[in-house]
């Protein structure tokens, strides 16, 4: 009668490093998304403070400087790259579709900053508005209007908030979501201890019994 070997079948290479590479994987594209979004936010919210359009202001038979930050032309893009920030530290506090949907509205953010900023870029309005209140004429316009490169590195940065939420739409089933098991506080949850069986009440006393517990012993 022969006998069957116990000794255990060697698994491939491949198998055995396949979860490493996918849990890498995720690691990468969740630092990629990071960075992008963190990024292109800082961005966003910087050049959008800094000059966008020039030009001058006729008053008093003379000629004076009038300039517009971004944040008067149009404050679209600080508000989406604000709600950006959001959905991206949002994405790792849910999860399935709920962690979809946040990836979707930090991509959509990155895009409509993006556009935002790109109108602005050859809009006049604002620095219309300021040549007529240096001038005191509502009707005033201003002239030799020129536009700097601050709406299009605002742009640049709403872009890398855009790829950040298609990093996390397409990866972020993968990546690990905060966990249930500490409160707020960071304080593990306290142990829910068994209500103490009541001698004067019938029901209790079985159900105490059928845990196995002794319902005539005091703490």
């Amino acid at each position: 009668m022969g006998y069957v070997s116990a000794v255990p079948v060697p698994q491939p290479r491949a198998a055995r490093t396949g979860g490493a590479a996918s849990s890498s994987g995720a690691r990468r594209s969740l630092a990629a998304a990071l960075l992008l979004g963190a990024l292109g936010a800082t961005v966003v919210l910087l050049s959008a403070g800094q000059i966008w359009a020039e030009g001058t202001a006729a008053v008093g038979g003379g000629a004076v400087p009038v300039h517009a930050d971004g944040g008067s032309v149009t404050g679209v893009p600080t508000a989406l790259a604000i709600v950006g920030l959001a959905a991206l530290v949002a994405v790792f506090a849910v999860r399935r579709t709920g962690r979809t949907l946040v990836a979707a509205l930090l991509a959509l953010s990155g895009a409509g900053a993006a556009l935002a900023a790109v109108l602005g870029a050859s809009d006049s309005a604002a620095l219309d508005a300021e040549a007529a209140r240096i001038s005191g004429n509502t009707a005033a316009v201003v002239d030799g209007l020129s536009h700097t490169v601050w709406p299009y590195v605002t742009a640049a940065g709403a872009v890398l908030i855009l790829a950040a939420g298609l990093f996390a739409l397409r990866y972020g089933k993968a990546w690990p979501a905060m966990g249930g098991r500490y409160e707020r506080s960071g304080a593990p949850r306290a142990t829910r201890r068994p209500a103490t069986a009541d001698p004067d009440r019938p029901e209790d006393l079985w159900k105490a019994l059928d845990r196995g517990e002794d319902p005539t012993h005091g703490d």
